[in-house]
């Protein structure tokens, strides 16, 4: 009886020594995310079911960003991407650019499903087990997709892969009308030179139930590391800007806690929500909040 007592107490430490073992794998793989990288952004469309489409041009763009790790707590990761800008006359201006969570075996979601509405999901803590879920976030804070997955590390490699519905992506959001709704399969995958997101994507056209793929994309954006001194201008900014972003999570993170399916309006009084907000200073708690709720009906 004491031996079998024993095997199941020595199986039930060793079970949960793998898992920490597992999750501080994960942490690191994510932490790897952070820092200086020269940046390229590639997008090409690659299918059509219907032989008349003709194909939007390809996009490539890049230039240097800092990823900044601005919380690093047990189960919860939050990455603020800063894009550097430079300027024929050698001026670099920064770009709040997007923010990644990531939190671990979260279970509390806000699937996008069309005409900027996400709905809010609850699902079982055990289908989510050992999982981290990703949070993309738009540069005003508001919110963009978010997925659930496992981060596998084998054969030497580290990464994560998902797929999530989001809206159109920032190069499309004004140039395109004959599709409303992004399927993203996201792949993030750790590499000796820094990173790389790697997407599959389908564009498509919803209307009500039914849903219509109009082209298919490959997406490519690579992250090679460099020296953090080439991002000292983000950095910089950062410390002047972290407590005014830091004020505007809070209040999406109130709105987000009211577990309700949002509807994000695309302007308010011909502006949108990040031009209200680079308005405001850093101090206005109470403007930051009454400007984001105005932005946001709840269902």
């Amino acid at each position: 009886m004491k031996n079998k007592l024993f095997i199941l107490l020595w199986s039930f430490l060793s079970l949960n020594l793998l898992a920490q073992n597992k999750k501080e794998q994960d942490i690191q793989a994510i932490k790897n995310m952070c820092g200086c990288y020269e940046v390229r952004f590639s997008f090409a469309e690659t299918f059509s079911p219907d032989k008349n489409y003709k194909p939007h041009g390809s996009h490539v763009s890049g230039g240097l960003e800092w990823v900044e790790l601005v919380e690093d707590s047990k189960n919860k990761l939050v990455l603020q991407h800063l894009l550097i800008v430079e300027d024929s006359a050698g001026k670099k201006e920064i770009v709040k650019h997007w923010r990644q969570d990531w939190l671990y075996e979260n279970t509390n979601f806000y699937m996008y499903e069309k005409d900027n509405t996400w709905k809010f999901v609850q699902i079982p803590k055990s289908q989510v087990k050992g999982q981290w879920t990703q949070k993309v976030f738009q540069v005003d804070d508001s919110p963009r997709y978010e997925g659930t997955a496992t981060w596998i590390h084998t054969d030497g490699r580290h990464y994560w892969e998902n797929t999530a519905m989001s809206p159109l992506p920032r190069r499309e959001f004004t140039t395109r009308n004959d599709y409303n709704l992004l399927k993203r399969r996201n792949r993030h995958e750790i590499t000796q030179e820094g990173w790389v997101h790697e997407q599959d994507n389908d564009k498509i056209s919803k209307i009500e139930t039914k849903e219509t793929l109009i082209a298919q994309e490959k997406g490519w954006n690579t992250y090679k590391k460099v020296d953090d001194k080439r991002c000292e201008a983000a950095q910089k900014y950062w410390q002047q800007k972290k407590e005014f972003w830091a004020t505007v999570r809070a209040a999406w993170d109130a709105v987000f806690s009211e577990n309700k399916t949002l509807v994000l309006e695309k302007s308010v009084d011909k502006k949108t929500l990040f031009s209200h907000l680079y308005t405001l200073k850093q101090n206005e708690q109470t403007e930051i909040k009454t400007v984001i709720n105005k932005f946001v009906k709840r269902n």
